[in-house]
């Protein structure tokens, strides 16, 4: 099975399969051994991570306060494993007023089933942001994240209450593992991707998951950040 996708491509047997035995999204889709493993690998990764990165992380954050007023860091609500709530850093990318209008930019949304908001060239994105976004800086501080159990290295992309809010019973199945950083449509095309397609690829994962599978994607994430592919 080939981690990387292009977008349209079919989803396997398995993930219809998964779809219709699942009995409840509330439990997590594997148990044993592999949680803990997965749990050790992600402690190990974002420690390291966290103090070899130090230099690049206050270089952002100066680029990004000497740019804009407002904090270096922004956090915004996400939903993880069982429905629950946390905080999720990234560095601030844009402009303090973002959220505010984000409505007058609701009819430019890009992405295909209108459940998530993007734009390629979105006004409110700062010109540190922009660079910061496209190389996948901005999100280095979900390491934290990461290091302290709200996340997972791979695995769905947590999403905001509100794209919660509108889920069907397939779309919460992505909530019965823990939010990642990195997961199958990242590598393969990110926002370039539909969010249904997202849907289906993230509950792919879920039914395959495996320790080889992590490090598949994690390696397949270097090249993604690199080209750039699906980023804005």
């Amino acid at each position: 099975m080939s981690v990387l996708i292009e977008p349209g491509e079919a989803i396997t047997a398995g993930t219809q399969l998964l779809a219709t035995s699942y009995t409840g999204w509330l439990r997590d889709a594997h148990d044993g051994l592999y949680p803990f493993v997965k749990r050790s690998i992600d402690l190990f990764v974002s420690s390291v991570a966290l103090l070899a990165l130090l230099p690049l992380l206050l270089i952002t954050a100066f680029a990004v306060k000497s740019e804009s007023s407002g904090p270096v860091l922004f956090s915004q609500t996400r939903i993880g494993r069982r429905g629950r709530p946390f905080k999720c850093w990234k560095f601030r990318s844009m402009y303090t007023d973002a959220e505010a209008r984000k409505a007058e930019l609701a009819a430019q949304n890009e992405m295909d089933g209108g459940m998530t908001f993007k734009m390629k060239r979105d006004p409110r994105i700062t010109r540190v942001g922009r660079f910061i976004r496209k190389a996948s800086i901005y999100e280095l501080p979900q390491l934290w994240n990461v290091w302290i159990g709200e996340m997972s290295l791979v695995g769905p992309r947590p999403p905001v209450p509100a794209e919660v809010a509108q889920y069907t019973a397939m779309d919460r199945l992505r909530l019965s593992v823990k939010p990642c950083i990195t997961c199958i449509w990242q590598v393969s095309g990110r926002s370039d991707i539909p969010f249904d397609e997202q849907v289906q690829l993230d509950i792919r994962y879920i039914h395959e998951r495996s320790l080889w599978m992590d490090i598949r994607l994690l390696f397949a994430t270097v090249p993604a950040v690199l080209f750039a592919r699906g980023a804005y």
